[in-house]
């Protein structure tokens, strides 16, 4: 088997504009999603999902606010999958409800050693 880290990416939106039933709709199609992954036995780690705000460590120690508001998509979350090969990955990403919204799955294998 191998691991695969599934990165949810989205377009930059403000979540507090959102109504309360599409918020429970969206929350309710994630559910669905990793649910169906995890049924399966081929969640290696649970998902988490990822705070807007954060801290920016660049090289000569410079540490900056971020993300930053201009970029146009962010990193919204993760799951690392166990699989057979990275065609599985694929397959389970492609239920993914980000790519609802304009975003992606960035599919990147996982080395332990």
């Amino acid at each position: 088997m191998k691991e695969f880290a599934l990165l949810f990416r989205q377009p930059s939106f403000d979540r507090s504009k959102m109504a309360p039933e599409q918020i429970e709709a969206t929350a309710k199609k994630w559910a669905e999603w990793s649910e169906g992954i995890a049924v399966q036995g081929k969640i290696s780690a649970p998902g988490n999902k990822l705070v807007p705000q954060g801290k920016v460590l660049r090289s000569g120690g410079v540490i900056t606010d971020g993300p930053f508001v201009e970029i146009r998509e962010m990193l919204g979350g993760f799951v690392i999958v166990k699989v057979e090969n990275e065609e599985e990955a694929i397959t389970l990403a492609h239920g993914c409800p980000v790519l609802e919204n304009g975003g992606s799955v960035e599919i990147r294998p996982v080395n332990r050693n």
